[in-house]
Parts: structure tokens; sequence; C-alpha cells
């Protein structure tokens, strides 16, 4: 049998992290990959492939709806949606050969094999019918589309983020289950795209985890693109009708309409996709061979190291279900490795970590909320400054977005900021910075700014706690 310092069981960002980190310190690594192509979610059916899209969907968009009376009515660009897939998948290819499978071959303490790795003990995994030992082992198989219990849903046939990459052919409409990050994202690229597309949330709210004027800032703009929403509803079943999908649904509201939604209502599509929520891909793996737990929701059990119970187990990514980004994920896979070989005291202050819902405009975070601030003192600090208030967005005429700080309520100290903005996911790195490092709302108000940038939001928000900052001159300090 042959033994590995490090054997990995995945081929992604968690993955490759851990191999990286095992070959800086001259570890043996056996990487065992299955299901995806090798690069895992990211490269091929996530960040890569999902953003190219949907900045494509951005560029068909724009010059039909111009801000400005000087651009008139705006004009329709030419648009062929199977050749938008085929530069996405060329995309992909060339990504998965540069970023993984060139660096894996630089890589020379580390072997790959393709093929479903299962435990067939507390230190031997199984594939393609050979037997190998580990040291450590680390898991970081991710995650996919987690079904739903809906009556009639297998029978109809849904789209995931994986297959709607996949087809050939425009629908002419879509219904998207879940309002979270995925949901929306994949809701506008195919709106841009010419999609008539009605989104399903169960929650109270879309985007649940988010701050509300966040979450109501965002519909309000894909509402304006034409975007309808359905929000805490009940799905009653799904059938197939005259080559259509039909979904029955009561409760909730339709905030477009301004009135409660009828009591049944049925939506007809061409197409459905699933976005409400994700599964650990862990079923097929034999985990009570190892003694690895999972805890209530099937995700792995870890400490905050990222060992299982087995102490020879670690695991990370999407997997573990903490924070499902490619960024985590390489993270947790990076400091789960040097733990193994190492004194285990690596870890990550989630509180610090960014993240970002990549619609236009875009929503990022970093922090905490005003929920969980009052969770945690019993008290909150709290601004939001709205676009209007934002010089730049005044000059370019974007009056879509906001911007939220949260301080505590003691110290003054900055412990969450909010945005919807245009390139959000760009403007959120001064707030994580000002989170992971304490500042306070002075040092942001004592940082001169580039004017007139968007960025000025941020310090807007921190301008907000002792001024009004709607009745203010642009140079104020």
């Amino acid at each position: 049998m042959t033994t590995f310092d490090l054997i990995i069981l995945g081929g992604g960002a968690a993955a490759f992290a851990a191999a990286t980190k095992a070959a800086d310190l001259g570890k043996s690594a056996l990487m065992i990959n299955g299901g995806l192509p090798i690069g895992g979610t990211c490269v091929n059916v996530g960040c890569m492939p999902s953003k190219h899209l949907l900045t494509v969907g951005d560029d068909l968009y724009a010059p039909q709806h111009p801000r400005f009376a000087a651009l008139g009515e705006g004009c329709t660009p030419a648009f062929d949606f199977s050749v938008a897939i085929r530069e996405k998948n060329e995309l992909v290819a060339k990504a998965r050969q540069g970023n993984y499978l060139n660096v894996l071959a630089g890589l020379e303490t580390v072997t790959l094999r393709e093929g479903r790795g299962r435990f067939v003990g507390p230190s031997e995994v199984e594939v393609n019918g050979q037997t190998y030992h580990g040291e450590k082992i680390l898991i970081a198989t991710g995650s996919s589309t987690k079904p739903l219990p809906i009556p009639g849903l297998d029978q109809v046939g849904w789209l995931n983020n994986i297959t709607a990459m996949q087809l050939q052919q425009l629908p002419a409409s879509l219904i998207v289950i879940g309002g979270g990050p995925l949901g929306l994202e994949f809701a506008q690229m195919f709106a841009h795209f010419g999609s008539k597309v009605t989104v399903l949330e169960a929650m109270d709210q879309i985007l649940p985890r988010h701050e509300p004027e966040v979450a109501a800032e965002l519909q309000r703009a894909l509402e304006e693109e034409g975007i309808e929403f359905r929000i805490g509803v009940t799905i009653d079943g799904v059938e197939s009708r005259d080559g259509k999908k039909v979904v029955t649904i009561h409760g909730g509201s339709d905030r477009r309409r301004r009135s409660l939604a009828p009591a049944v209502e049925e939506l007809v599509a061409d197409a459905l996709l699933l976005a409400a929520g994700i599964q650990a891909n862990t079923a097929d793996v034999h985990l009570d061979q190892a003694g690895v737990k999972v805890n209530q929701n099937g995700f792995i059990q870890v400490n905050q190291y990222y060992q299982t119970d087995n102490p020879n187990i670690f695991a990370a990514g999407d997997c573990i279900g903490k924070m499902p980004l490619e960024t985590v994920a390489a993270k947790e896979g990076a400091l789960a490795a040097e733990n193994a070989f190492t004194l285990p005291i690596r870890t990550i202050t989630y509180d610090h970590i960014p993240s970002a819902v990549f619609t236009n405009p875009q929503v990022a975070s970093v922090g905490l909320t005003e929920a969980e601030e009052m969770r945690r003192f019993n008290a909150c600090a709290c601004r939001t400054v709205y676009m209007d208030a934002v010089p730049k967005a005044v000059a370019i005429n974007e009056a879509r977005g906001l911007f939220k700080m949260v301080i505590h309520p003691r110290s003054t100290k900055i412990l969450g900021v909010h945005i919807v903005a245009p390139n959000a996911a760009d403007l959120i790195h001064e707030a994580a910075l000002a989170v992971k490092f304490g500042l306070t709302v002075d040092d942001l108000v004592d940082t001169i700014h580039v004017f007139p940038t968007l960025s000025e939001g941020i310090k807007r928000a921190a301008q907000a706690f002792t001024r009004d900052v709607t009745r203010m001159s642009c140079c104020v300090e």
C-alpha cells in the first residue's frame, strides 16, 4: 500500500491551496479529484464563467438603457447566446489549464489521481480499486445545489448553476427559486440576455443574510430592469404543462404591484432554475469509515483548526459550510494543511472576510450587520447613506445604491460595512482593512479620499455619525 504524507479528497480551491502548502513544507501529497474537472467550482462552474457571462449581459443591457438624455433612446447590440456560451467555455478551458493543471505540474511532491475517493478505514482511501494510506487526510469535496422537497420538482426537470451555463438556446422565460447571491446573479444575467425572469424567495427579503436596506435597494434596482419578485412565498408544487414549467405558490407579496400576491398563484416559464442552498458533497465518501461526523445540516464538523473528530483528518472549503467562497476555501485549505503538519494554531476570523454579490449594482459586505451587533452588544450604532449624498454618483447619474456602516456602540470602532453600488466588490476592501485593524470612524473621516469617487461613500457613512451628510459641502472634512 502506497503511503502519502497527505491525501486530499477534492480538486478545487481548498484542495489546491492544501497541495501547495504541503509542497512548500516538503510533504508528499496525493490529490484525488472526482466530480467536476480539476479546479472545482470556481474555475469550471462558478466565479470565472458566471462573472464572464454577467459582464456580457451588462454590456448588452447598458446600450439599450442609457442613463443620459444625450444618448437618446439607446441601441440594441447584436447578440448570439450560443456564442456567449462558447466564449465562456474557451475562458474556462484556458483558466483551468493555466491556473490549475500547469500549477499542479510544477508541484513535484504532489500526485493527481482522477476518480471518486472513498474512505475504507481511519487512514485509508480507495480510488479506482487502489488503496492509499495517508498520514494526514484533508476532505475538500466541495458542495452542490441542494434539492428541495417540492412536489413534482424532480419530474419536471430543473437547472442549476452548472446546467444553466451549458444551455445552447436562451429560454424566453425563467423562474428562479431562491433570492440569494447565486439566484440573483443568474436572474439578472438571463434578464439582461432577454429572458423574462421571476424570482421566488421563501424568506421575507431577498439576500436573507444581508441588511434589510441592502436587500430592499438591490430589489428596487432589479425591479427597475423588469425582474419580478415574489417574497415570502411557499411553493406548493411544480408541474409540466404544454411544454412549460408551472409553479404554484401561495402567500407572500409582490412589491412591484404594491399589494399582496393572490392567495394562490400559478407562474409559467420555459425554464426553472434552483438556487436555494447548497449541500456538502460527502454522500458517497463513507465518512463513517473514518470516524468523521457531520453537523445537523450535513456539513463536516470541524474545530477552529479544521480538524474533524478523527485527529488525523481535516476538512476545508464548502463541505464544512462556514463561508462558501473561493477565497475562504483556499485560505481554509492552506491553514488545514499547515495545522496538520505543525502545531494546530492557525485559523480565520470570519468577521474580517469580505463577500460580494456580482449583480449590477453589486453588493459587498464585511463584518457585522446591525442585527448581529444587537445580538452581541444589546445596542447598535449604524448609519446609512444613499447614493444621492455621494458627489460622484450625482455626477454620473447613478441613483442605485447605498453605504451602511456599523460601529461599536462605545469605542466607535468600525465593525461592519455594507455597500450597494457599481463595483462594490472593489470598494469593500477599504472597509475590510478598517474592520480587520480596528479603525474608528475618526480614522476614516481623517483619511483624504480622491474626489470624486464612489469610494467616498464609505467616508460619507463615517461622517454621518457626526453630521447630516445630505446638507454638506463636497469639501467638508
